[in-house]
Formats: structure tokens, sequence, C-alpha cells
């Protein structure tokens, strides 16, 4: 008989799933990317874009609204992001731009 997984419980990202997210974080660091997976401690994303905003001069706000116009640039295959440094996860297509 094969182990059984263990059951997670839901964390609410199961929609984003398969979708471009931004994922805003405690540091200075930004993610913008594919959600694929979502562990008990971490999620996984594809297809990435990290971006410091220390290195640069441009905001967080201003780095994403310039991503959902322009479309994503990515500088790594994927990522893990641990759920506890995480402080917000919305889709990218649902960022509003001015």
């Amino acid at each position: 008989m094969a182990p059984k997984k263990p059951r997670q419980q839901p964390t609410g990202l199961e929609d984003y799933l398969g979708q471009a997210v931004v994922v805003d974080t405690r540091s200075t660091y930004l993610f913008i990317g594919t959600l694929t997976q979502i562990h008990k401690d971490f999620i996984t994303l594809e297809s990435v874009d990290v971006h410091d905003s220390v290195e640069t001069r441009s905001t967080k706000d201003h780095y994403i609204m310039e991503a959902a116009k322009l479309g994503l640039r990515t500088n790594r295959g994927g990522a893990k992001v641990r759920l506890a440094e995480i402080i917000s996860i919305s889709l990218l297509k649902d960022v509003e731009t001015y």
C-alpha cells in the first residue's frame, strides 16, 4: 500500500495557481511570476522576475505597474518564497495602472 500524502490546509491561493502573481515580501524583494505550487511553508514560482527595490530608483509600486503594462521580464527560471516572508499576493492582471 502506497503511503498517503499529508493533506494540506487550504491557503486561499489555490485559485491563483497557473497565473502570473505579484508577491510582495517583508524585505526589499518583490517577486513576479507564475504560481505553480503551494506548500506548507513556501510557494513555488516559475518564469520569475526577482526585483530588489534597493538596487534601483524605482519603488515597488512603480515596478509592479511597469510589469503590468509592459509584461513580465524574467531573470529566474524558478524561485521558492517562504510564506512567512510574504506580505501580499495578487494577480498581475489585477494591478491597476495609471
